[in-house]
């Protein structure tokens, strides 16, 4: 089977610092880290997303969608907002507006470009962006752009049926 992702960068060998999530709060200013959502059984998916980003306020409900019916089994969806405390008012209507229900972190976007950039060794592009974590909490592929949830099931249906055949 051909690569289900176009441009999909698979990641390996990377020694990820948590110091740099440290920039990242909640929306009600609690410091978040990635550390606090992944390796906790479950595949994870990091969705960066702006308020104004057309793509994202597109996409949004697909992922809302995703996330409540994986939740429980076996994906959860964190979003990351690049919006910043200038724009954290936009940020929540964004929010309230899509219905959003997974959870929610908060960064400038020059400390989460960085960021991007020290975990995947890629550069920044822009939203939506994507980092997919295994139930390990180990990344294993990063992606610019919308994706579709169904090929993101089909990839960790790959990477789980690897991981088993190691």
């Amino acid at each position: 089977m051909k690569n289900i992702f176009t441009g999909l960068v698979l990641l390996s060998g990377f020694m990820f610092s948590s110091l740099a999530w440290s920039a990242l709060q909640d929306f009600n200013g609690k410091p978040g880290k990635l550390e606090d959502y992944t390796g906790k059984g479950k595949w994870t998916v990091v969705m960066f997303w702006a308020s104004d980003c057309h793509v994202c306020n597109a996409e949004a409900q697909q992922y809302v969608k995703y996330h409540e019916a994986n939740k429980k089994e076996k994906v959860v969806i964190l979003g990351v907002t690049l919006d910043g405390q200038d724009k954290k008012a936009e940020a929540e209507a964004f929010v309230k507006r899509n219905a959003v229900t997974f959870d929610n972190l908060i960064g400038e976007p020059e400390e989460i470009a960085s960021l991007f950039e020290s975990l995947t060794g890629g550069t920044w592009v822009g939203t939506p962006t994507f980092l997919i974590y295994n139930p390990a909490g180990e990344l294993k592929a990063a992606q610019p752009g919308a994706v579709p949830t169904s090929l993101i099931d089909e990839f960790i249906v790959q990477q789980s049926k690897q991981a088993q055949n190691q």
